[in-house]
């Protein structure tokens, strides 16, 4: 009896004559999610088996494949041989283990027989080992529509019984749908931007504006902690580092106040945009939230859009605040996204900043100054680190 953990996925399925890609690319993720567990990861009849698991690492392993995006679902499950005796035995071990639970539970039986050679059909099994399981339990009763308990056998080259199921991440594998560049603060909204168009299969790359010394090491610190903890469920992200004080001031000194806080959306977009084509990255992806501060009304957000060509991503664009802490709550961002560190979007926030600019009116306030030079010197000095979960050190 070997214990092996079994793989669902769902969207997958859709892909027609595309399957075999975005199959292989989940596959490629769950071996370098599982990196230093023994494993080896299996695929038969739109099944991913990984099997070969020590006992010592195996809730470890659940865990890691918990967070790959395109796993619908996993089952710890035993694969035994077909024969009936093994079959029935394996079952009762693991009703016994739910009965100890909870002595009066339901329950059904689940079949699937894929080898259409073994003795039993699938109606069979579900009713044979259906009696066999209330003659050895008397204390549980089936209930078909919702079991407390689903008693699932798979008849393949093997028997494949199971008692859980387990939700995962869902969503497309990264690395199925190309490349973007996340503009990440220290904020709430980014990571949890960053985490849905990685769900959808987006490889991530990041970057982030600093003022030093108007901005601290910390705050420096906060966001590539931030960007670790996102690296969990979108593997790793190259961060660029951009100073951006220098711009900032010029911005402050030589610009309309009410419009600095859009001329530096504007400005930041551009240098994103820079960094995402060297990358070979297709669109940006940002946190905003229509309506949420004075930079994301209708307005602003078209004049910001204004300044670049490569297309910007929203996927929160319609969340709530609260919709939006919840999913950094969940995802485990939260609380270093609330840590007191300012990023440079605070600094030299104006007092009565414009919430309805006009793209010719902002164009014409940021031709006033020349920051060619100033974007080539901050692009020059963006510091570019690689960072991945597993490891909080930088490699």
């Amino acid at each position: 009896m070997e214990r092996v953990i079994l793989v669902r996925y769902t969207e997958i399925h859709l892909k027609g004559l595309n399957r075999p890609f975005f199959e292989q690319k989940l596959i490629e993720n769950i071996r370098h999610a599982l990196k230093g567990i023994p494993s080896r990861v299996e695929r038969e009849q739109g099944r991913i088996y990984i099997v070969g698991i020590p006992e010592s690492d195996f809730e470890d392993a659940i865990g890691r494949l918990k967070a790959v995006f395109g796993i619908h679902s996993i089952s710890p499950a035993y694969a035994v041989d077909k024969d009936w005796e093994t079959v029935t035995k394996t079952a009762f071990e693991l009703m016994e283990k739910q009965v100890e639970k909870k002595p009066d539970l339901s329950f059904k039986v689940f079949a699937r027989r894929s080898d259409k050679h073994y003795f039993m059909n699938s109606d069979g099994i579900n009713r044979e080992l259906g009696h066999l399981v209330l003659e050895r339990f008397p204390s549980v009763h089936v209930d078909i529509h919702k079991p407390e308990v689903s008693l699932c056998v798979e008849i393949r080259e093997k028997a494949y019984i199971y008692a859980e199921e387990i939700p995962c991440a869902k969503g497309m594998p990264v690395g199925s749908s190309g490349r973007a560049t996340l503009l990440i603060s220290g904020g709430i909204d980014s990571p949890v931007a960053g985490y849905f168009m990685a769900k959808r299969g987006i490889v991530l790359s990041a970057v982030h504006f600093y003022s030093y010394p108007y901005t601290s090491e910390r705050a420096r610190d906060k966001v590539v902690e931030l960007t670790r903890l996102l690296s969990r469920f979108a593997g790793r992200i190259r961060l660029h580092l951009v100073p951006f004080t220098d711009i900032q001031m010029k911005i402050h000194e030589e610009c309309p106040s009410k419009e600095t806080t859009v001329i530096m959306r504007r400005l930041m977009m551009k240098i994103a945009q820079r960094i995402a084509e060297s990358e070979g990255a297709k669109a940006l992806i940002t946190g905003e939230a229509l309506g949420q501060v004075a930079s994301q009304t209708l307005e602003s957000l078209c004049t910001t859009d204004d300044a670049v060509t490569m297309p910007v991503l929203r996927p929160l664009i319609g969340f709530d605040k609260d919709d939006i802490m919840d999913w950094a709550r969940k995802i485990g961002t939260y609380e270093t996204s609330i840590l007191p560190f300012e990023d440079c979007c605070t600094v030299f926030v104006p007092k009565h900043p414009v919430t309805k600019p006009e793209v010719a009116d902002i164009r014409a306030s940021e031709a006033l100054v020349d920051f060619t030079e100033l974007i080539e010197k901050a692009i020059e000095n963006t510091e570019v680190l690689t960072v991945k979960y597993e490891d909080p050190k930088l490699i």
